[in-house]
């Protein structure tokens, strides 16, 4: 960034908008926070998490009876889904923050899939020390693809708020 060469300050349009910062912190941090919570429950024993899940289970198939669904959920496909879903959350939160910090999102994709995917690796190596508990490179899969899926729900989002505003913009009626 270049500065005013008058008085060595930079100018009102060199400046980083309060709004922007402040969502740069915030985004980051829910990023930060997710991976906090992934590896929270990674350091669970084998057997709170297998209680955890067994609850989680339980919780969905007694709200699938309360509307008359026949069908059951496995507690292997919960435990897959969770992987699936918190990765799926980190994703969105990688790119909702290189959105604030770039407009060329799709040149810097690179970088929330790379953090994402080592996250997933790390993730898979904690559980390694766990009691109870062992990894498996098909849950890395699952995690990516969480993170893929993530990323791609942000950027749905990034589009419709880009469409709404070119449509305030143009003062075209929806």
């Amino acid at each position: 960034m270049q500065q005013n060469h008058t008085n060595g300050r930079l100018t009102d349009r060199e400046r980083t908008p309060a709004r922007l910062i402040a969502l740069r912190v915030l985004f980051t941090l829910f990023a930060a926070g997710t991976v906090v919570f992934i590896f929270s429950n990674s350091m669970q024993s084998g057997t709170a998490s297998g209680l955890r899940s067994a609850a989680v289970t339980e919780w969905l198939n007694g709200g699938l009876a309360r509307v008359g669904v026949g069908w059951r959920f496995p507690e292997r496909l919960v435990r897959k889904l969770g992987h699936f879903s918190e990765y799926a959350l980190l994703g969105f939160w990688l790119m909702l923050s290189l959105r604030v910090y770039t407009r060329r999102i799709l040149s810097h994709i690179s970088w929330p899939l790379f953090f994402g995917l080592l996250a997933g690796v790390l993730d898979e190596g904690i559980q390694m020390f766990a009691d109870g508990r062992g990894s498996d490179v098909r849950d890395v899969v699952i995690d990516f693809s969480g993170v893929v899926f993530g990323l791609l729900a942000a950027l749905f989002l990034l589009l419709l708020v880009r469409m709404f505003h070119v449509l305030r913009e143009s003062k075209t009626p929806l």
